[in-house]
C-alpha cells in the first residue's frame, strides 16, 4: 500500500487550481511598482524614490475574527475579504500612509478552490478600493485543524508616508475639534457579542423592521468601510492632527491612542446617527450602553482631530468622496494618560 499527500488530507492539485482561479482578481489590483504577479516565492515591489523624499514604511496586520462564523453559517464568502483588507489598510492610512501592497493568509482543513476563490475575490476588491496591490499570499491546507467548511484569514498591509507628514497626534491641543466619520455598520469587531445577542435568538434570514427589509445576515456581513483614499484626500484638504480607526475597544479604547498625555476627548453621542444594527444588538441582547461603546464603533469608523476652523473644509472633502461626517466633540485638558469620554 502506498500513501500520498492527498491521502493525508492535502490536495496540491486543488491548491494549484486555486492559484489559477485567483490570478485574474489579483491582476486587477496591480500597480506600476509591482514587478511580479501572483505565484512566485515573494512579491516584488519597487518603491518609487522620485515620489518619496524621506519615505517611512508603515505596516499593519489583522484578521476578520468571528465575523467569519456568520459567513460560514450564511454560506457567503465574497465579502469577508473586503473586511480583511479594511482592517489592515485603515490602520495604515490613519498614520497618513498610502497603502502600497497587501498579502493574505488563508488556512483551512480541506481546501475547496471555489470557496477560497470567492474569499480572494473579496480581498482583491478591498485592495482595489484601497488602491493597493495584492502581490502574494499563502494558502495553508491543515487537515483536522479546522471544522469542515471553515477557514481563517489574516492580512498584511504595507504603506508609505513622508516622514514630515506622519499623523501622530503630537500637535493635538485642548480646544481642538473631533470629527466623526461614518461607519458602514459593525465593521469587524464585537462579533462574539453580536452573535450571542442576535443569533441565539433569531435565524440569519430574519428581517427585523429596523433593518429596512435587509436580513440579519445581510446586515451582519456588510463589509467594513475602507477609508484609505478618503483619508489621503482629507490630508490634502486640511491639516489633520490625529486620527483613530475605531476597532475593538470602541471609541473609549481607540480615540486616546493617538492623543498626547494630559488631554481627553469628550464626545456627545447625540451628535451623530447610529446605524440600526447597533440598536438591534443593544435591545435584543440587553447590552448596557457603556458596554456597547466599549465593544463597537457605534456608527463612527474613524475620528479625526483638527482645528475647529478646519471642520467645514474637512466635511466637504469627505462628502465629495461619499462619506458623511459630524462634529462630535472636542479635546479638553486632562490628567495623566489620554482618555475618551462619551456622554449622552
Amino acid at each position: 500500500m502506498s500513501l500520498t499527500y492527498r491521502d493525508a488530507g492535502v490536495d496540491i492539485d486543488e491548491g494549484d487550481r486555486l492559484v489559477e482561479l485567483i490570478k485574474p482578481h489579483a491582476r486587477k489590483t496591480l500597480r506600476p511598482e509591482v514587478l511580479a504577479g501572483i505565484g512566485g516565492f515573494g512579491g516584488l515591489f519597487a518603491l518609487d524614490l522620485q515620489k518619496w523624499k524621506q519615505p517611512v514604511l508603515v505596516s499593519g496586520t489583522d484578521g476578520v475574527g468571528t465575523k467569519l462564523k456568520v459567513a460560514f453559517a450564511a454560506g457567503r464568502h465574497d465579502t469577508v475579504g473586503i473586511d480583511l483588507v479594511a482592517m489592515c489598510v485603515n490602520d495604515v492610512a490613519v498614520v497618513g500612509a498610502e497603502p502600497l501592497f497587501f498579502l493574505d493568509y488563508f488556512a483551512t482543513g480541506k481546501l475547496a478552490a471555489e470557496q477560497a476563490a470567492q474569499v480572494v475575490k473579496g480581498i482583491a476588491e478591498g485592495c482595489r478600493q484601497a488602491g493597493c496591490a495584492l502581490i502574494g499570499g499563502e494558502t495553508a491546507e491543515l487537515p483536522g485543524f479546522y471544522a469542515g467548511g471553515e477557514y481563517d484569514l489574516a492580512g498584511f498591509a504595507v504603506g508609505c508616508v513622508e516622514r514630515s507628514r506622519i499623523v501622530d497626534g503630537r500637535g493635538v491641543r485642548p480646544g481642538d475639534a473631533v470629527l466623526g466619520i461614518a461607519s458602514s455598520g459593525l465593521h469587524s469587531n464585537g462579533f462574539s457579542l453580536a452573535r450571542k445577542a442576535l443569533l441565539e435568538r433569531h435565524p440569519l434570514d430574519w428581517r427585523p423592521p429596523a433593518l429596512g427589509g435587509a436580513t440579519l445576515a445581510e446586515a451582519l456581513l456588510t463589509p467594513t468601510r475602507i477609508y484609505a483614499k478618503e483619508v489621503l484626500a482629507l490630508l490634502e484638504a486640511v491639516p489633520v492632527k490625529a486620527f483613530a480607526h475605531v476597532t475593538g475597544g470602541g471609541l473609549p479604547g481607540n480615540v486616546p491612542r493617538n492623543l498626547p498625555d494630559g488631554t481627553r476627548a469628550v464626545l456627545d453621542e447625540r451628535t451623530w446617527p447610529r446605524p440600526p444594527i447597533f440598536d438591534l444588538v443593544e435591545r435584543e441582547g440587553g447590552v448596557p450602553r457603556d458596554e456597547m461603546h466599549r465593544t463597537f464603533n457605534m456608527g463612527l469608523g474613524l475620528v479625526a482631530v483638527l482645528a475647529p476652523g478646519d471642520l467645514p473644509a474637512a466635511r466637504e472633502s469627505l462628502r465629495a468622496h461619499g462619506l458623511e461626517s459630524w462634529p462630535v466633540g472636542g479635546i479638553e485638558k486632562g490628567e495623566g494618560e489620554a482618555t475618551c469620554e462619551v456622554i449622552r
